[in-house]
Parts: C-alpha cells; sequence; structure tokens
C-alpha cells in the first residue's frame, strides 16, 4: 500500500490512542498508589519526620493527575506516530520507566524502603532522560509534555533522598523471630 494517511485519518488515530493511553496511564498510576496504601493516611509514612521542602499533602495527587494526563497524551502522540523511525524504541524506553514509576509506590510505602525507592528513583530518572530523548526524535511535542514528569520525579529524588538522610535506620526490619508488641 503506497497511500498516506489524509489529517482526518491522522487525527483519529491519534484520538483513538489517546482514549486509550490517558486513562490506562490514570488508572495503573491510581492503583499502584492505592495497592500501596501511599499518601498521609499512611501510618508509616505520618510517623516519619517530614523534611522542609516536602510540600502540601493534596499536592501529590494534583500534581500525578495532571503528570499522568501529560505522559498518556505523550504516548498517544509517540503511538500514532506509524513508521516514524525509532517508535518502537521509544514505547519500549517508555513502558520500562512507567514500570519503575508504578514500583516506587510499593517500595517506598508498603515495603518501607526508602533506600531502595531513592535507588529506583535513579534509575527512573535515567530511564526518563532517555524516553524524552527517544521521543523528541519520534515527536517533539510529546517529549516537551515529559518535562514537568522528569522536573517532578527529580525533585521526588531529592525529596526521598531528604526522608533517607532524617531517618537512616528506617530500612532497618526486625530480626527474624522477633516479636512486636501491639497495644490497643
Amino acid at each position: 500500500m503506497t497511500e498516506l494517511a489524509d489529517n482526518s485519518q491522522l487525527r483519529w488515530s491519534l484520538l483513538r490512542w489517546v482514549l486509550v493511553t490517558v486513562p490506562g496511564v490514570l488508572l495503573l498510576g491510581i492503583l499502584s498508589g492505592a495497592v500501596a496504601g501511599s499518601g498521609p493516611d499512611n501510618a508509616w509514612f505520618a510517623a516519619l519526620t517530614k523534611p522542609a521542602i516536602y510540600p502540601p499533602p493534596a499536592a501529590f495527587g494534583i500534581v500525578w493527575t495532571v503528570l499522568y494526563v501529560l505522559i498518556g497524551l505523550a504516548l498517544a502522540i509517540v503511538a500514532s506516530a506509524r513508521g516514524a523511525r525509532l517508535r518502537t524504541a521509544a514505547i519500549v524506553a517508555f513502558l520500562f520507566q512507567f514500570v519503575l514509576n508504578l514500583a516506587w509506590s510499593p517500595l517506598f510505602f508498603a515495603a518501607h524502603q526508602l533506600t531502595g525507592a531513592l535507588a529506583l528513583l535513579v534509575v527512573l530518572d535515567l530511564a526518563v532522560i532517555v524516553t524524552l530523548v527517544l521521543f523528541w526524535r519520534v515527536r517533539p511535542v510529546a517529549a516537551l509534555l515529559l518535562v514537568p514528569y522528569l522536573a517532578w520525579i527529580l525533585f521526588a529524588t531529592v525529596l526521598n533522598w531528604e526522608f533517607r538522610a532524617a531517618h537512616p535506620q528506617a530500612d532497618e526490619r526486625p530480626a527474624s523471630g522477633a516479636v512486636s508488641r501491639v497495644e490497643f
């Protein structure tokens, strides 16, 4: 087939991708946080001393909702770029970094692993940079939509570092067979 799609067909292709990627990314992000018990209501997290740069708790839900919509749009733009060189590599890089993103909340909030979560964020930072570069080569506007996401996860890395510095023993677990006492 040697025919090119017209503008209308290209718009419909993008719209179809948007209708899948935006709700999908948003839903998976929400599920990751919910499964991990993330947020200020988490008893373990509530007991931690918060760094001076810690934003108001409501900011996280707002920021992540906006970011998940933006990265879902960015993915839709790249996914709808059929025939673009590096499209497949960009999508694979996106999926890799997104799995890392989804793994952070369970590692931090459920497993209470500040050091592991920090290491994961460093890898995520690098993976998002690679994804951004690949997105730029496919569709520059898609890469620009990832810039706020990169900025936020870099901030999250610093914030995680601050939590780790304030709680150096937070990763330590009681020895096997240790008894915990709970009073009601």
